[in-house]
């Protein structure tokens, strides 16, 4: 589908059937909608994508469908049926990626192996995603986005630093960074097809997704090394890092990269030029290590000003620093708005606000459609597969869709 100007999109005349749920899948597909592809999403008959019903934020629909599921086609089928698995058959003969993320073998068992596919479908990309992978002891194992930070040492290195501490990331992070793998491989995948004329199979791991993510601190603990300690919104191992509190009750965001900041920091943030010879602190591994003296000073001379008197003063030093925003502030920020990065999507609750997928190209602008409704687009495709009035029934009457 084309933009209203006509410009064509990357994956124009791309179709994706996926059978998804959650969020690392979902977050994939949707993407590649962004980019134009058609996403045919099978869903179950009555429930659905079980996403659908973590909550009601979004006036009634839930948060993290939304999220993931615009610009897709809901067809509702029951995989277990006969006559729903026709179905599916005459939809991958005409797509050219199928994605799944069901359960661990699932499936496999329904006849939906690459293996079992790539003969009667050459030409189509297979991708898989799952928590561990195929092979090895964990191939089976229940994989959620918690269970998986804990599993990748997220959590090791995220929280407080005293006992009992461990904090997850406010995010899927471990879903994300598997969609982003997932999605990233498909347009490989698409590209190894131009030139081969065959479709591959793509096997993504939640696990060695956010693994590859963690190449920070595994270095860090290399060859039995102390891993970075946890440090709450601080940095582990760079100081003055983090959050600092302001006299008007605000939190401002700072970081320091290097000495040439940290001299600027003292002379004109902290108003004391002298502190940038103290021997405790002229290196950054001596702050780190003495981060509770040098923290005590620089709330000290925070606590006279206001959070946006020492944003000032850091933008003047050319200190980094940031805003602790909330979900109303991000909402309401203002460089979102200043590049006009919101659109409305239409969804079974009405127009709803939509970010623009990062990363603006000249060429085209992203697709923004609408999040279906369970099955909203099932008897549409099906006439379009070639089903007659009455064979649309008669899968209705059966339960098949």
């Amino acid at each position: 589908m084309n933009n209203n100007n006509m410009q064509p999109r990357p994956l124009d005349g791309i179709t994706v059937v996926s059978l998804e749920h959650a969020i690392a899948a979902p977050f994939c597909t949707r993407q590649l909608a962004d980019m134009g592809a058609r996403v045919i999403k099978v869903e179950r008959p009555g429930s659905g994508d079980f996403a659908r019903g973590y909550d009601e934020r979004v006036n009634g629909l839930a948060s993290h469908f939304v999220w993931t599921n615009r610009s897709k086609e809901s067809l509702t089928l029951d995989l277990k049926q006969d006559d729903a698995g026709e179905v599916l058959d005459n939809l991958l003969a005409k797509a050219d990626v199928l994605v799944q993320n069901l359960a661990p073998g699932a499936a496999a068992r329904m006849g939906l192996s690459f293996e079992a596919l790539h003969e009667r479908f050459p030409k189509l990309i297979f991708c898989d995603i799952s928590g561990y992978g195929d092979g090895g002891s964990y191939e089976k194992k229940k994989a959620y986005d918690l269970l998986i930070q804990s599993e990748g040492g997220f959590l090791s290195v995220t929280g407080g630093a005293g006992e009992g501490e461990l904090a997850k990331a406010g995010c899927s992070i471990a879903d994300i960074a598997a969609g982003m793998y997932a999605y990233s491989n498909i347009l490989t995948a698409l590209l190894l097809r131009g030139r081969t004329g065959l479709g591959s199979r793509i096997d993504v791991s939640m696990l060695e997704s956010l693994v590859e993510w963690m190449g920070y601190p595994l270095y860090y603990a290399y060859d039995g090394a102390t891993p970075p300690p946890r440090a709450g919104a601080a940095h582990s191992t760079i100081y003055p890092y983090g959050p600092f509190p302001s006299g008007d009750g605000g939190t401002v965001m700072l970081g320091l990269q290097n000495e040439r900041e940290w001299q600027a920091f003292c002379e004109r943030v902290l108003l004391q030029p002298a502190l940038a010879g103290d021997e405790r602190f002229s290196a950054n591994s001596k702050r780190s290590a003495n981060r509770e003296a040098l923290r005590a000073i620089i709330v000290e001379t925070f606590a006279a000003l206001t959070a946006e008197q020492v944003i000032e003063r850091l933008e003047q030093a050319q200190i980094a620093s940031a805003h602790v925003n909330d979900m109303a502030g991000v909402w309401n920020h203002p460089q979102l708005k200043a590049r006009d990065r919101w659109r409305q999507v239409d969804s079974p609750a009405g127009a709803l606000p939509a970010l623009l997928p990062p990363g603006s190209n000249s060429a085209f602008t992203p697709r923004m459609d609408g999040i279906p409704g369970l099955g909203e687009h099932t008897e549409s495709l099906l006439a379009e597969l070639g089903y007659s009035e009455a064979a649309i029934a008669g899968l209705k009457a059966t339960g098949a869709v």
